[in-house]
């Protein structure tokens, strides 16, 4: 759960160039999103989208990488599938480098066999792009793979390639969200992950 992380990072750029603050639902809606593509509609001009981008990965770099917390239950439902021939990838918007830092520092983050996380640049940021530079890493097809996620965009992302999904309901999307975007599964908690 990196809500705290993230939204004060996000508060933290928006003070920084200037603009006025969010309320906290509005900053939880921008979890999930590539950070240009939550921007750029309220800051409108690239050099001010840009300017923010880098204020919160500044901020990001320091704290916000630790700002987070395990959902009960994941250390078990990773250690499982891992356990039973799951290959696992973590597949994230988030700064790949941020990304990696945060796997790394997590009990069972070495059973990750990738981690695929969006550029600097913001030239790899959305999920269709990431699912694939996961795919290419891994040497997986969309028809071995599952996409496990939270948000919407997670499942349009396995969608786009053809790959079978399951919504989480414990992360920061609904399950209104996920079955809209077209979820196969759904589960309320990681123990049903296994299944």
């Amino acid at each position: 759960d990196s809500a705290i992380g993230i939204t004060r990072c996000i508060a933290h750029a928006l003070e920084r160039v200037g603009h006025e603050p969010l309320p906290e639902a509005a900053l939880r809606s921008w979890i999930g999103p590539a950070l240009r593509t939550s921007f750029a509609p309220l800051l409108g001009c690239t050099t001010r989208v840009e300017q923010a981008v880098a204020f919160y990965l500044e901020r990001f770099e320091q704290v916000g990488w630790r700002e987070h917390q395990v959902y009960p239950g994941i250390p078990e439902a990773v250690r499982a599938l891992h356990d039973n021939g799951a290959r696992l990838c973590l597949v994230t918007a988030k700064n790949e480098p941020h990304a990696r830092r945060i796997l790394e520092h997590l009990p069972f983050g070495s059973l990750f066999e990738e981690i695929v996380g969006a550029t600097a640049d913001g030239s790899r940021s959305h999920k269709p792009q990431l699912v694939a530079e996961a795919l290419r890493r891994t040497g997986t097809t969309s028809a071995e793979a599952v996409m496990i996620g939270d948000r919407h965009l997670d499942i349009e992302g396995a969608r786009h390639h053809g790959m079978a999904s399951v919504g989480v309901l414990w992360g920061f999307g609904s399950e209104e969200e996920l079955r809209a975007a077209g979820a196969d599964r759904r589960v309320a908690e990681p123990a049903q992950l296994h299944a």
